[in-house]
């Protein structure tokens, strides 16, 4: 946990300060160790002159006294107070129900924090359907990341739709740091590589001792050890679940159920194929993404540079993946059935934006796979991200942006 004197500004307050006097419970959710507590107490810092109550559920005895007397809990911590912000929620296993109780009964603003979507959903959703909003934080955003680490540099960026090359090679050796070691929090204030990496063990092995053990009561470690390192290496490659099975020592069912969990703790996010023909483009066979990259070269195992590894293209993958994930997009891919395919197919306000990822690319070139997807859906833009080329070309209607990979955005000009 950061603390609020080390405070990084989070994309994701503004959404939730929208909603701060709205009666609605608001729900932060996301992995372990992405920021979730520094953001609840930063919020609640910045209600200086009101009633506010904050409580950890890591605390035995405050959780043995919201699950069992939830009124003795209410007199104690929600009488008389504006706001009421609970950490780890998700050890609550009654949550929902008593969280019911003090929204129907005190006029006070909840907030909670939540490490596992499994557990907030099971246990609190089916009790406040329209009582709560729920919002998704998780490991710092590349641009989240050079605010932090070079603030002038950042608000340049933010502020231009033009980039020269000075600039790029800059944000690059920023971008080297960011694509081995990720976007934990603790991580982007880790002073050396040594340092990064033992932090990064620690957020691992915490998952697996306490979200996975303790929390979700879940048996079996070393397969699902085995399932992390078989997807980390995976990385854009369509899954073959019996290959997996016979790798993993999962069966079918149980194979499904440890990926489902992986996804509901915010380790792997699924990319699904989009299509519009089905007798001639792909409708099944997912790919997976690791939420962050750190947490991903962690599970192989290999925290080399970019300038030394072969796994460079998964590396810029996966970093695209997340930035669109961290954005909010649900991420798919396009291939035909004749081996075409683009990377990711981003839909937007009803627009649909192809995105293909190149390691290198030196001068403008669109692949025989991207100009056929144009050619299909004539798109009105799409990109190609790349290490440090800057360029537009005209495929036909559709204009293409190329742009390293850390400037993607789809609402930059």
């Amino acid at each position: 946990m950061l603390e609020i004197g080390n405070y990084i500004p989070r994309i994701l307050e503004d959404q939730i300060n929208a909603y701060a006097k709205s009666p609605e419970i608001i729900a932060i959710i996301g992995p372990r160790q992405c920021g979730k507590t520094t953001l609840l107490h930063h919020i609640a810092a910045n209600l200086r002159f009101t009633e506010t109550s904050i409580i950890n559920f890591e605390d035995r005895d405050e959780l043995n006294l919201f699950t069992h007397d939830i009124k003795a809990f209410a007199e104690l911590h929600v009488l008389g107070q504006e706001f009421l912000f609970i950490d780890e929620f998700q050890y609550a296993t009654s949550g929902g129900k008593n969280l019911k109780y003090i929204y129907d009964h005190f006029p006070v603003k909840i907030f909670i924090t939540g490490s596992s979507s499994t557990e907030l959903s099971v246990q609190s959703i089916q009790y406040l359907v329209g009582r709560i909003f729920v919002f998704n934080l998780y490991p710092f955003s590349f641009k989240e990341y050079l605010r932090f680490k070079e603030p002038k540099l950042g608000q340049l960026i933010d502020n231009r739709t033009e980039i020269g090359p000075e600039i790029i090679k800059r944000i690059n050796s920023h971008y080297a740091d960011f694509q081995i070691y990720g976007g934990y929090p603790r991580v982007a204030l880790s002073l050396t590589n040594k340092e990064k990496e033992t932090v990064i063990k620690n957020i691992f092995n915490t998952y697996l001792l306490r979200e996975i053990n303790q929390i979700l009561n879940y048996r079996d470690e070393f397969k699902l050890t085995q399932l992390i390192n078989t997807l980390a290496l995976q990385i854009g490659s369509s899954i073959n679940y019996n290959e997996l099975s016979s790798v993993t020592g999962f069966n079918h069912k149980e194979l499904l159920e440890a990926i489902e969990l992986l996804e509901k703790t915010f380790v792997i996010q699924r990319s699904t194929p989009f299509y519009k023909n089905k007798r001639l483009e792909l409708v099944k066979s997912p790919k997976f993404f690791f939420v962050d990259n750190g947490f991903r070269n962690m599970a192989i195992k290999n925290f080399l540079p970019a300038s030394s590894r072969t796994d460079v293209g998964a590396l810029n993958e996966n970093f695209i993946a997340t930035e669109l994930i961290k954005k909010g997009y649900p991420i798919r891919y396009w291939r035909t059935k004749s081996k075409a395919e683009v990377d990711f197919i981003i839909e937007d306000r009803g627009e649909i934006i192809p995105l293909e990822v190149k390691t290198t690319l030196n001068k403008p070139s669109v692949s025989r796979s991207f100009r056929s997807f144009l050619e299909k859906y004539a798109p009105s833009r799409g990109f190609i991200t790349s290490q440090q080329l800057y360029d537009k070309v005209k495929v036909n209607d559709t204009s293409v942006k190329m742009v390293p990979h850390w400037y993607f955005d789809l609402h930059k000009t």
